[in-house]
């Protein structure tokens, strides 16, 4: 599945009709994207965005939580934070324009969570964003806004896993058993096992309870009016639509969405996780973790800003700026992107700590940002003893980069030789050596990004050894911009 800006005129609900599909160039391109976590779940902003479930499940520190704070569930359920999610402050415009400081490319609002409360003005339910709580069409305007700022919007639908979600409500006296309701808390249907969301009992592709047909077309029509109101070039989805039952409308939606996207002559991304999709149908996605080397097919990472949460809560625990960026240089010297959460607050503000982190990494990418752009991966991933935990949520397994570790990206005659620390008084990069695949008397320069200062440096047959300038030119990571001889001379 190579980068492409060909699609075919029409596909069809099969899986070999979809393996046409190519990932399109511009995102190929892009590298870096934005997702926003924002929903009825951070007016609570208590554990995390599964807050709407476990508040329902007897036992759980949510539950508990809920009691206390907020009160009986027959009397104050997850309905109830609608009318205090007011999103008073609320300015696509300036969310956007932090996004685009941060150096993101496209811009992924999530339009519908697990909690069943679409974040836009939908003809399918009258419990959305629209009609209720903020009375805005949260996505429409974030699509606007990305248009505006010249950043590429998509959506991310998590719809599948509603089906479930609210099913502790339907134990014991709730808010969730009231017929008038359902519209947001139904199906609610008996889900087992209980266990947190990033247990691996939760990814068996024939996972019980299957939903029903009649949840199946509505959760294929809801999508598909994303497509059709939005035309959002990357649709991202949640891990639950890999059940067997979801196959035949995963084809339909496909089929539906890249043949649209040839209608508007724009290249589109569907992204999924585990094997949803067959290889070469869509992208693959990894949650909050990485690969140990480079991956043919192209693929993404979605992390956020913080351990604890996807959406806002009061006690988060944020990254460094420094995690973020050598997430970002390790993910696309493996042939990746890197799709970075924030969690606004309930009045539609970003947090302050957010903010920074996301006007580092900007800052790092107005130095660095041509290794990364359009930037494509070298013949090996790089250099170093750091291991990177391989696979879905395994991010906090990961111990912090050193200057020994070292990324590579190459473009056009260029190769970018990036540091995750400091290197000091002299660096050896032991891959490009004289005995290397870059080869002898092929390097014609070596500089600093961001550093106008001249270097020295020699290719021995230990590695290549370079005495970095006096003076460092940024922040969390640096790079060696390694000019080659062009082989036509």
């Amino acid at each position: 599945m190579e980068p492409s800006s060909n699609i075919p005129v029409r596909f069809e609900p099969t899986w070999e009709s979809l393996k046409q599909y190519s990932v399109p160039q511009w995102f190929v391109d892009a590298k870096l994207g934005i997702f926003i976590h924002w929903g009825v779940y951070s007016v609570p902003a208590f554990a995390n965005e599964w807050y709407p479930r476990n508040m329902y499940q007897k036992g759980s520190p949510e539950y508990e939580h809920h009691r206390k704070k907020w009160g009986d569930h027959t009397k104050f359920g997850y309905k109830d934070f609608i009318p205090l999610f007011k999103a008073e402050n609320f300015e696509p415009d300036a969310w956007l324009d932090l996004f685009k400081k941060a150096g993101a490319r496209y811009v992924v609002p999530v339009a519908e969570h697990h909690d069943g409360f679409p974040m836009y003005d939908t003809r399918l339910s009258d419990w959305n964003a629209a009609r209720m709580g903020p009375k805005r069409d949260v996505v429409g305007e974030l699509v606007q806004a990305a248009r505006r700022h010249g950043l590429i919007p998509g959506v991310s639908s998590h719809r599948a896993e509603h089906w479930w979600f609210f099913d502790g409500g339907r134990k014991f006296d709730s808010d969730v058993q009231d017929p008038r309701n359902d519209g947001l808390y139904g199906p609610a249907v008996t889900a087992s096992p209980t266990a947190s969301h990033d247990s691996t009992a939760w990814t068996s592709k024939d996972w019980r309870p299957r939903p029903n047909a009649k949840f199946l077309d509505d959760w294929l029509a809801r999508c598909c009016e994303l497509v059709d109101k939005y035309q959002p070039q990357v649709f991202w989805f949640d891990w639950w639509i890999e059940q067997a039952v979801f196959e035949p409308y995963l084809q339909k939606f496909a089929a539906y969405y890249y043949s649209r996207a040839a209608e508007w002559n724009k290249g589109v991304v569907i992204q999924y996780k585990h094997e949803a999709f067959p290889e070469g149908t869509a992208l693959y996605d990894i949650e909050r973790g990485k690969l140990n080397n480079i991956r043919p097919l192209y693929w993404q990472t979605d992390t956020s800003v913080s351990y604890k949460s996807w959406c806002y809560v009061e006690d988060d625990e944020f990254k460094s700026t420094t995690t973020i960026v050598h997430d970002l240089v390790d993910i696309v010297s493996k042939n990746g992107n890197l799709l970075l959460n924030v969690g606004p607050k309930p009045d539609g503000t970003i947090p302050d700590e957010a903010a920074k982190l996301l006007l580092g990494l900007g800052e790092w990418l107005n130095v660095n940002g041509e290794a990364i752009y359009g930037a494509r991966h070298w013949i090996t991933f790089g250099e170093g003893s750091t291991a990177v935990g391989e696979g879905h949520m395994r991010e906090r397994e990961d111990k912090p980069f050193s200057a020994e570790d070292i990324r590579f990206t190459t473009k056009d005659n260029t190769l970018y030789a990036i540091c995750l620390g400091w290197p000091g008084e002299a660096t050896k990069i032991r891959s490009l050596g004289s005995s290397s695949p870059l080869g002898t008397g092929r390097i014609e320069q070596i500089r600093m990004l961001g550093s106008a200062e001249p270097l020295t440096w020699s290719q021995e047959e230990d590695g290549l050894h370079i005495k970095p300038p006096s003076q460092r030119p940024c922040e969390h990571a640096y790079t060696f911009k390694i000019i080659l001889k062009s082989t036509s001379r």
